[in-house]
């Protein structure tokens, strides 16, 4: 008997299936991989340039001999979004230049390191540049330093965090009893003089992570010396405080 018409259209349908998993894979790889790129360290200048060409491409696409096109609604979302990050890189290294022109008098040795990573800018700053041993109390210099900073940090909308870290030698004086209650207050006093310089109060937080979390080893002077430290971290829209806190 020979094969019915509709059968002919079944089977036709079924061997070009295949086409449209085929194409909905390659646009999820392509959209993985747009994804790993623009959360990667980039050229603000040729990320532009890339999103440019990408929204051509795909507004010059065609459907091909499967009836496939690209998908508008990851298209826009993809361009968007590599549109939204060029912005936002560039305005972060805006910010961490400004940073770092405002701690120029105490980069002088090393002692202060500003990085930029997809956290967010990070600011490191030796305990001895801020504070007397064993003490939370700001020096004069630190103060004037600090306050700079605290202006940039207004401009910002970002989330704050404000971070203390000692060596592992033991504490014991009547305000500190311990490590932790000496890093807790250093944070502290940071984010008070930030208050009280503008910088709302919400997008603050303070935290004391006392001899715990080490950057180098407490076995030598030098690495306790870098072990006692503030870190000021202007966190990135996607590392929120509460996520911060909670990944901690």
């Amino acid at each position: 008997m020979a094969r019915s018409k509709y059968n002919e259209e079944i089977v036709i349908a079924d061997r070009s299936r295949w086409l449209l998993s085929y194409a909905d894979l390659i646009t999820l790889l392509f959209a993985f991989f747009v994804v790993l790129y623009s959360t990667s360290e980039r050229d603000s200048g040729k990320l532009h340039s890339f999103g440019s060409s990408l929204n051509v491409a795909f507004n010059n696409a065609v459907p091909n001999s499967g009836g496939v096109i690209v998908n508008e609604k990851i298209k826009h979302e993809i361009v968007d979004k590599i549109q939204r990050d060029s912005v936002f890189s560039e305005k972060m290294s805006n910010i961490a230049h400004k940073i770092n022109v405002a701690m120029s008098a105490l980069m002088k040795n090393g002692e202060v390191r500003v990085t930029q990573t997809a956290r967010g800018i990070a600011v490191e700053i030796n305990a001895s540049l801020l504070f007397s041993p064993g003490d939370a109390k700001l020096t004069p210099e630190s103060i004037k330093v600090l306050v700079a900073v605290a202006q940039i940090l207004k401009e910002d909308d970002h989330d704050v965090q404000v971070e203390g870290h000692t060596d592992n030698m033991p504490i014991n004086t009547a305000l500190f009893q311990t490590n932790w209650e000496l890093s807790a207050a250093r944070s502290s006093r940071v984010v008070r003089l930030f208050v009280e310089q503008g910088v709302a109060p919400e997008r603050l937080v303070a935290a004391g992570y006392g001899e715990y979390q080490p950057a180098e080893s407490n076995d030598t002077a030098e690495g306790r010396a870098r072990n006692r430290r503030v870190i000021v971290t202007l966190l990135t829209a996607s590392n929120t405080l509460k996520k911060t806190i909670q990944e901690k």
